[in-house]
């Protein structure tokens, strides 16, 4: 599942951020003024989890998270399809 894989990278991102930074995990939590559970959650890479507060430790951490458009052969056909040219590209 995509948001697995996606969650799976973050938690060890923010992991090895907060390793780095010889943070514990209840010293992230104060600092991004979230739940030490949270934390826990997200290093766990638990696929549902709240933005607000996810990006709140990312930026305790100096993280960020961004949105690309992807180039996979799924989307350039949805892509078409919605223009209109079944794909085709043509």
């Amino acid at each position: 599942m995509v948001t697995d894989s996606l969650m799976g990278q973050v938690a060890a991102e923010v992991r090895a951020r907060r390793k780095a930074l010889r943070l514990n995990q209840r010293d992230l939590a104060d600092i991004a003024g979230v739940s030490e559970r949270f934390v826990r959650f997200v290093e766990q890479g638990k696929p549902s989890v709240q933005v607000d507060s996810l990006l709140a430790l990312l930026e305790a951490l100096g993280l960020r998270l961004e949105v690309a458009p992807r180039t996979s052969h799924a989307v350039r056909t949805l892509i078409h399809s919605a223009n209109g040219d079944g794909g085709t590209g043509e």
